[in-house]
């Protein structure tokens, strides 16, 4: 029997055009809170609860840090609060550990993150929905709502993934969040996050707003300290930015795109939506493009903690990635947020090399050494990836990008894994 064919790859490198990025992170963050402090009503001695997510932003440890130095330095006593709705298994312990992947902790930062899954109704939305805030926030003489500001991976709208998403869905905590996914099969994910966020700044002492936008070389690009009165203005603008300087896949059609690794640190979907055209949930109609054919993932990132929330966007993955899988987190993810499509578990190969013959042999009547076939690192790192030869052509066309080595077939290890190459 003849070997099975594979494309031939080629390394490509992406020039997304011109970008700014922040040198120094640490002390640009302070700068921000040090310029918009005196304005706010925090006082020597205070308490201040600072929100922290589960994403994998970049300089994450840096901003916590400065936000930590520059409110001591103001003369109060931080704290932080694990706002990442049902993340860490919806378990206070599980949230904790989520910091601590990111290299967050109380040690490290000499402050107490206080964590747990107690939240209070403060108050009520125009459209009568409840609205329920994290208890130790809430304990705080101040709130500092930190996150980054991004297209969302499961809707779309001019309010997505930002701060009013934090105080809706972070500090919302399992309940809140799988109350506000489910209000949003009727209202839309916009107008329960605007209306929600607008009650808590009504109702909580939020002091201020921290936004960071990131470009598509997955670095710190704005660093934005708001007042309350200026959030919901301040990230619409935030968002527009974020949406022009993303990553992007260099072609829109493709028959197969593998993807070495997922995961929440990633995308809160493990693939950004965005990025591969695909969302599957009951609230958003799926994007035109990119069309792509197949999907391969072929592993977890281990700060997901085995969360493989957004495999059931993929059609084929390997034993090994399935092996990782922690069922129950990756449920109560799924399940909170409305999204079980994403839970689903794709056609499970013994290894990378069964996975690409048998994902090659489902794109139609297509010679699989002709396939149109783009290999990433993960949705945030789009920078370099590799093509096959069939879009050669199209490379040499396109100004953006940059041809970066010479064709090469696929290599296995003995085990039948990938030989990495990116």
């Amino acid at each position: 029997m003849n070997a099975q064919k594979f494309p031939r790859m080629i390394k490509i490198g992406q020039n997304f055009g011109p970008h700014t990025s922040i040198g120094n992170v640490y002390t640009a963050v302070r700068g921000e809170i040090e310029g918009i402090l005196p304005s706010t009503r925090m006082k020597p001695g205070d308490s201040v609860a600072i929100t922290v997510g589960s994403r994998g932003i970049a300089n994450l440890p840096e901003i916590v840090r400065a936000i930590v130095d520059e409110l001591k330095n103001w003369k109060c006593k931080p704290f932080l609060v694990p706002a990442m709705g049902s993340h860490g298994g919806a378990t206070a312990k599980g949230q904790v550990e989520v910091l601590a992947h990111y290299g967050i902790t109380e040690d490290g930062l000499a402050v107490p993150i206080k964590s747990s899954m107690d939240v209070e109704e403060v108050g009520r939305t125009e459209d009568g929905l409840s609205v329920f805030v994290d208890k130790n926030a809430l304990s705080a003489d101040h709130i500092v709502v930190f996150n980054r500001v991004k297209p969302h991976t499961d809707f779309r709208g001019d309010v997505e993934s930002g701060l009013l998403k934090m105080m809706t869905i972070g500090l919302g905590k399992h309940k809140g969040a799988m109350y506000y996914h489910q209000a949003a099969v009727k209202l839309t994910g916009p107008k329960v996050i605007r209306t929600v966020g607008r009650a808590v700044i009504r109702n909580c002492p939020v002091a201020l707003g921290l936004a960071v936008v990131e470009n598509a070389y997955d670095e710190t690009a704005i660093i934005s300290a708001l007042l309350p009165q200026d959030i919901e203005t301040g990230e619409g603008k935030l968002l527009t930015k974020a949406r022009e300087i993303m990553a992007k896949l260099p072609f829109q059609e493709m028959d197969l795109l593998i993807v070495d690794r997922m995961g929440k640190n990633i995308s809160g979907t493990g693939m950004d939506t965005n990025v591969v055209g695909r969302v599957m949930n009951i609230y958003t109609p799926e994007p035109e493009w990119p069309k792509i054919t197949r999907i391969f993932v072929r592993d977890l990132t281990e700060e997901t903690g085995g969360n493989a929330i957004g495999l059931g966007m993929a059609d084929f993955t390997t034993e090994k990635l399935a092996g990782k899988i922690n069922w129950d987190a990756t449920y109560t993810n799924a399940i909170t947020g409305l999204v079980v499509e994403k839970a689903r578990l794709p056609v499970v190969c013994k290894n990378d090399k069964e996975a690409l013959e048998t994902a090659l042999k489902t794109i139609g009547l297509v010679s699989p050494d002709e396939a149109k076939v783009v290999w990433i690192r993960d949705t945030l790192s789009l920078e370099e990836v590799m093509v096959s030869e069939a879009f050669l052509p199209f490379v040499r066309e396109m100004s953006n990008l940059e041809v970066r080595g010479e064709p090469k077939e696929f290599s296995f290890y003995e085990n039948g894994d990938l030989v990495d190459d990116l």
